[in-house]
């Protein structure tokens, strides 16, 4: 059964977005990188947080505009909610509640490792319900003062991590997590 993966690209100051939700400022930090490479190709499915998959897009403007990864992945799709759309989004599977949400995406990964969260206020949901297996933080070299954080929890919560992997880029350090129970 795959495991549960919050991948994220954030900034120096605990960023994943710019004020307002911009992904403007990660598009300069677009670069080759090995480990990205290997979750993608190890990735079976992903389970997105609906402000994540309405939000801006990295590649607005350009032929890989709302596609996964830029166009580097293709596969099932499901996106937390509770306001679906009334007309079907080809590609995408929208689900009412975390533990539905979870379980389609592990059965739609097949042999895949991993179903790779998407958002913060998902992660943050597997995390609480004690289903998040790793994390994966892609930290860029840049302070974005304001946005939307990694993980935020008002008044803390210790949880412990353990590290499986850091590797560097150019453009990233890249800090691969697993969540110990």
């Amino acid at each position: 059964m795959a495991k549960l993966l919050y991948s994220a690209t954030m900034s120096l100051d605990g960023f994943i977005t710019g004020p307002d939700g911009d992904m403007s400022w990660l598009t300069r930090h677009f670069g080759p990188d090995p480990t990205v490479d290997r979750l993608i190709g190890e990735t079976g499915a992903l389970l997105i947080g609906n402000r994540t998959f309405r939000g801006d897009d990295p590649h607005k403007g350009t032929s890989q505009e709302g596609e996964p990864f830029g166009g580097g992945w293709d596969g099932p799709q499901f996106v937390l909610t509770h306001h679906a759309p009334e007309t079907a989004v080809p590609g995408i599977t929208f689900v009412g509640d975390l533990d539905s949400g979870i379980a389609a995406a592990k059965a739609a990964a097949g042999e895949k490792e991993y179903v790779n969260v998407l958002g913060a206020d998902v992660a943050k949901q597997c995390l609480a319900a004690g289903a998040l297996d790793e994390i994966l933080v892609c930290i860029v070299p840049v302070l974005l003062g304001d946005g939307v954080r990694l993980f935020d929890q008002p008044g803390g919560v210790d949880v412990p991590l353990e590290r499986i992997e850091l590797s560097r880029t150019p453009q990233a350090t890249n800090l691969w997590l697993r969540v110990v129970r």
